[in-house]
């Protein structure tokens, strides 16, 4: 995915946003985030559809490949109060929502707030916990609320879960739930850098002692929850006709019929790509929503909520290339 990077001024962090004041502030995000993350313009692009959608993001890719500082400069740009917690074998839930403790001088339950209490959640090595713990994020990711003891607490509007995986290691980890992977808007597949980003990366950072934070590298806040706020509001903006959401609901509907393919996509996820889809189009300064939106976001956001069918599994079958065909097979309107 690609969207456009026009030189213009930041909008007003507050109040009404134009789509231009969208595209703006987009704009202003990126940069900050080039400060201290080379290449990956794709994964900023997304990450940015996810915020404006108010989706969560799975990162999965091989160590080294800069996901958690990605996280990092992504939070700091947009000045969200950041949380992170290590996944690993032991970590129960109360490690994760917090916990009521008893308070002897005033007598009463006090509560002590997790880690998921932020804007901007980094589930580091989310499969090293297991479906217990993973379970702990189920409420908190779909109504951004969290209940300890039959108290219901409030988390930010803005929050937003940025998960990582290893692909590589088998030993030690849990898979996801299935109804844990289907609240995630994107999985995105963090890839190595080219030839050349690489060569940047060694020049800018080999000479650096000790660990790295973004505002090291001049990262600074360039929005606000106000203007935050305000960017999603004007995804009202945006017109998704009819034509546009039959086409994604007929893409949707097609993972269920694919020979090849188990299980499909839900109807949430039709939701969710629409949603994403006119998040782009705003991000693109545009009203309207067009096929090659959705296109652009098929792939991230169904490759995690599809099965392989025990046949296509033996034959090594591809689950981006089956999504590529049914893209191709789903007439498009024009």
């Amino acid at each position: 995915m690609s969207i456009s990077d026009p030189q213009s001024s930041t909008p007003p962090l507050s109040g009404t946003m134009s789509l231009g004041d969208v595209r703006s502030l987009a704009s202003s995000i990126r940069s900050e985030i080039a400060k201290a993350i080379v290449g990956q313009e794709a994964m900023v692009d997304q990450l940015l559809v996810a915020m404006i959608a108010q989706g969560h993001v799975l990162l999965e890719g091989p160590p080294g490949t800069a996901k958690t500082f990605l996280a990092q400069a992504f939070s700091t740009a947009l000045g969200l109060e950041f949380g992170r917690i290590q996944f690993t074998p032991d970590l129960l839930p109360g490690d994760i929502l917090g916990s009521n403790l008893f308070n002897f001088q005033t007598s009463q339950f006090t509560l002590t707030r997790g880690p998921i209490f932020c804007e901007l959640l980094l589930a580091d090595e989310i499969n090293r916990t297991p479906p217990k713990t993973q379970a702990a994020l189920l409420e908190a990711m779909q109504e951004r609320r969290v209940t300890l003891d039959g108290e219901t607490h409030q988390l930010p509007s803005r929050f937003m879960v940025v998960a990582t995986q290893n692909p590589i290691e088998n030993q030690g980890v849990y898979p996801l739930p299935e109804a844990q992977l289907d609240r995630f808007l994107f999985k995105l597949l963090v890839p190595y850098p080219d030839e050349a980003d690489e060569a940047r990366i060694v020049a800018n950072f080999g000479s650096r002692q000790g660990p790295q934070h973004p505002s090291d590298l001049g990262v600074s806040p360039v929005a606000s929850a106000e203007s935050l706020a305000a960017a999603t509001a004007a995804l009202s903006q945006v017109t998704l006709a009819e034509e546009v959401a039959g086409y994604v609901v007929r893409l949707v509907r097609a993972t269920r019929e694919h020979v090849d393919l188990s299980v499909g996509a839900s109807p949430r996820a039709a939701v969710m790509l629409a949603g994403a889809a006119k998040a782009r189009a705003a991000l693109e300064g545009r009203d309207y929503v067009i096929p090659d939106d959705v296109k652009a976001l098929a792939v991230p956001v169904l490759r995690h909520r599809l099965t392989l069918s025990p046949a296509a599994e033996i034959e090594g079958r591809d689950i981006e290339a089956l999504v590529a065909e049914l893209i191709e097979m789903t007439e498009a309107p024009r």
